[in-house]
């Protein structure tokens, strides 16, 4: 987030303009969909340890204080995925559903969305898959903002991807 918001933007609109835009699964100027999904072959419960604990794959790039080790996240209801630095915090959201190595769900509106008065439901579903695990990652964003919450779906799509390559390749996928 250290590009500044309208930074964030443009990088957003490039890109949405590669392949992850696909995931889209709709979009308005009031709303939202992307989906992104890997298989790994890790346990259920290896992918979950991993999930709860962002520092260790959440890219800095996308963080307010420029270093994913200052995020942390309590994974029970009312928990915050939070990011704390010796200049300031910000809550990125608010888990509001957590059933261990299953499902993980939070309420917030990510990045430059902050500004916005705009909801975002982030879930990461986990399915056993053989010897492995789905990893499936929802975000579905609506309400008023100052903009076409259309034009940055593909961006936010391909920041959720990075997210989830990252978290994928930590554990093995």
């Amino acid at each position: 987030m250290r590009l500044g918001i309208l930074g964030t933007f443009a990088a957003m609109a490039v890109w949405g303009a590669t392949p992850a835009m696909a995931e889209v699964k709709e979009a308005s100027d009031s709303g939202f969909t992307v989906n992104q999904t890997k298989s790994v072959a890790a346990s259920p419960d290896k992918v979950w340890a991993a999930l709860i604990a962002p520092a260790g794959w959440w890219s800095s790039a996308h963080s307010w204080s420029g270093n994913a080790k200052n995020l942390s996240l309590d994974p029970r209801a009312g928990g915050c995925f939070c990011e704390r630095w010796g200049a300031g915090e910000a809550e990125h959201g608010r888990v509001v559903h957590a059933v261990k190595g299953k499902l993980l769900r939070i309420s917030g509106a990510l990045g430059p969305l902050q500004g916005e008065a705009v909801t975002g439901t982030l879930s990461f579903t986990l399915t056993p898959e053989g010897t492995g695990t789905k990893i499936s990652v929802d975000y579905v964003v609506g309400g008023h903002s100052r903009f076409p919450l259309k034009d940055i779906a593909g961006g936010v799509d391909g920041v959720i991807g990075e997210q989830v390559a990252s978290l994928a390749k930590l554990v093995g996928g």
